[in-house]
């Protein structure tokens, strides 16, 4: 397992994280006996960053990673989770000062933990971006100034969302989805921005949400149909030389060093392991060509989420 520096903050984090969504049966039931042991293998072989949040099963992510955390020696694994967002409608956003306050508690108390590593503010698209600047971040820099947190942090689909925050407030991390991955690198063209600012950087769903899967992605995805077709048909490539679209997607995220962590949601033990077999493995240089020409005409092509002042 690599390790490396988040920014300033001095936290040396594993490059593959623990993604706590799938422990709250976000997109499927689980075992909740597996998935506490989930935890338990990433932690036993070298993973350190567990990133979750409330909304995850809606509250129940964290309830079940509690379990898992119970008597686990605190200094064996950095603890991220997120306050603001509670459901899927946009009345369950609330990123009000007395609201986030409450959510980190409520998330100590459900954890089982006297403090959180990294306190993000989640998908801030959702919000008013003034309110997050003038409100929500100052809010968690007084929670983070008693204790219960050590670092504050932003989270956001929009590469372009992030910078707008940064613009105008400081923050220790940063947290975005879907955007350095095989068909999409928008964060990429972040990243000297983000060294100048020099923060943590967390690249969740490397995989796109299983847009780049053999198995190909959920009903529910949101991309737009070309970017589905253009991965399926990156997918047959990958199938006929009988290896994984997500394996060579998880590799070609994992290679830039820039980029400090990156997580993927699991509740399965031999995924976790999978996982990390994958990531030890080399790239295969000539696949990923191949697979980059397939991407090539989607590349970037992305989807709208959040308010409509704050998409492109």
């Amino acid at each position: 397992m690599h390790y490396r520096t988040l920014g300033a903050t001095g936290v040396k984090v594993s490059a593959l994280a623990y993604g706590g969504s799938s422990l709250g049966s976000e997109f499927r039931p689980i075992d909740e006996a597996a998935g506490i042991r989930s935890v338990h293998v990433a932690l036993d072989n070298g993973i350190n960053l567990i990133d979750t949040a409330p909304y995850y099963g809606r509250t129940t992510a964290e309830i079940v990673l509690g379990k898992a955390l119970k008597g686990v020696a605190r200094d064996r694994y950095i603890l991220a989770t997120k306050v603001a967002r509670y459901g899927k409608t946009a009345a369950e956003f609330d990123f009000s000062a007395a609201r986030v306050t409450r959510s980190v508690d409520e998330s100590l108390a459900r954890l089982g933990v006297d403090h959180i590593d990294f306190i993000q503010v989640h998908d801030m698209e959702f919000g008013d971006l003034n309110q997050i600047v003038n409100e929500t971040i100052p809010a968690l820099r007084e929670i983070q100034a008693t204790g219960k947190v050590r670092f504050v942090g932003i989270s956001s689909l929009h590469v372009h969302v992030l910078k707008q925050v940064m613009d105008r407030v400081a923050v220790d991390q940063i947290q975005n989805y879907c955007h350095y991955c095989l068909n999409d690198t928008a964060l990429g063209d972040l990243l000297p921005y983000l060294k100048i600012k020099n923060v943590g950087i967390f690249n969740s769903a490397p995989l796109a949400m299983r847009l780049l899967s053999n198995e190909g992605p959920p009903d529910w995805h949101p991309a737009p149909a070309a970017l589905k077709a253009a991965c399926a048909a990156a997918a047959a490539l990958c199938k006929a030389a009988n290896t994984d679209l997500g394996k060579l997607a998880l590799q070609y995220a994992m290679a830039n060093p820039d980029i400090h962590t990156h997580i993927v949601g699991t509740a399965s033990p031999d995924r976790v392991l999978a996982n990390l077999a994958d990531a030890a493995e080399p790239l295969d240089q000539a696949l990923l060509a191949k697979v980059l020409t397939i991407l090539a005409p989607v590349h970037n092509l992305t989807w709208s989420s959040g308010l409509p002042q704050n998409n492109l």
